[in-house]
């Protein structure tokens, strides 16, 4: 069953656990981009309040931690290696190790569901730098499509929703508007992809899992690191929050539906940044959780591992678009043209 494949990679972002390595790890993120130097300092700031320490690694140990429990279960003898794209371990480090313990094909599960160029066509070319860095010897990693609209997905989504619906209060728990948000991005990048009809996607599967109304959700974006000048996704969370107010409204629950852990993104710009806007206007916000290591979330990537090594296995979706491919074209989601970086 698994002769095409010796290993099972997990890619992902990186974060910095001591503050030393903050400034380091920013300069990884940012390389190449037209962030302004205040914006990194800025952010700087943000890890400083949790002593730099990003909880993003200890998040992905626990999730390998109950993939392995996961695929043991099913009789699925791989092991699992795991490289980051920003701060160790990185990438080129773990395909090193990889290729030193003979591995020569892998399968690599990249913790973004949805399409993009930083949520996929990224991850795909820091891949194939590192298996550059690495030499000939550098395993073979194949990519595990995109999952947005996966059941499992959903589900695991739509129960989290509802565990934080049943914390509003009864009188408004039916009225209750929901903000599901996501990493605001260019609109530039944003016109290149798919990355707003997934989420877009996501938000109304989950939405109708549990039966709430078209009208009562909407997607908002969080997380803006460009230049004020260029044009990124909007509303903000925390213009849609002062909208929500004046219109009415005393409860909203905020889904981060773009994220799959609690890492300092989701921290930081929701449980500090947006509660603090909420408690200054008056309205009572509870925050739903992600996905993390829900055991449907994990039984999922399970699933998407069979589908690869296993010949003839289903390939499971919700909604008209379908399973996303296995192999990305070559012209999806390109990386957005470079810009000075201005002050």
């Amino acid at each position: 069953m698994t002769e095409d494949y010796q290993a099972i990679l997990i890619v992902s972002f990186g974060g910095p656990e001591k503050m030393e390595d903050v400034i380091p790890f920013l300069e990884n993120v940012l390389r190449g981009r037209n962030v302004p130097r205040e914006r990194l300092l800025e952010v700087a700031a943000h890890y400083e309040q949790f002593g730099g320490y990003s909880p993003i690694n200890d998040q992905c140990r626990a999730l390998i931690a109950a993939l392995d429990a996961e695929m043991q279960e099913h009789e699925i003898e791989l092991p699992i290696f795991w490289g980051n794209r920003n701060w160790h371990p990185l990438l080129a480090d773990t395909l090193k190790k990889m290729a030193d313990s003979g591995v020569e094909r892998a399968l690599a599960f990249v913790t973004a569901g949805y399409g993009g160029y930083s949520g996929c066509r990224q991850y795909l070319d820091d891949i194939e730098q590192a298996r550059a860095e690495v030499g000939e010897q550098a395993p073979v990693v194949d990519k595990i499509r995109l999952f947005y609209n996966h059941p499992l997905f959903v589900v695991t989504n739509a129960e989290h929703l509802r565990e934080a619906l049943a914390e509003v209060p009864p009188s408004a728990r039916d009225t209750c508007p929901i903000a599901f948000t996501a990493h605001s991005i260019p609109q530039s990048m944003a016109a290149t992809s798919n990355y707003v009809r997934q989420l877009e996607e996501t938000c109304r599967l989950v939405a109708e899992e549990i039966g709430i109304d078209a009208a009562r959700w909407q997607l908002v974006y969080q997380s803006r690191s460009g230049r004020p000048q260029d044009p990124w996704l909007e509303p903000d969370i925390c213009d849609h929050l002062r909208t929500l107010r004046s219109s009415g409204a005393e409860h909203t629950v905020v889904m981060p539906i773009g994220f799959l852990s609690d890492h300092m993104e989701v921290i930081y710009d929701l449980d500090e940044e947006a509660a603090s806007v909420c408690d200054e206007i008056g309205l009572k916000m509870i925050r739903a959780k992600t996905v993390g290591t829900h055991p449907k979330f994990v039984g999922m990537i399970r699933e998407l591992i069979e589908e690869r090594i296993t010949p003839g296995r289903e390939r499971r979706a919700l909604g008209e678009f379908g399973p996303a491919p296995d192999v990305c074209a070559v012209d999806c989601c390109p990386r957005p043209p470079r810009r000075p970086v201005t002050d």
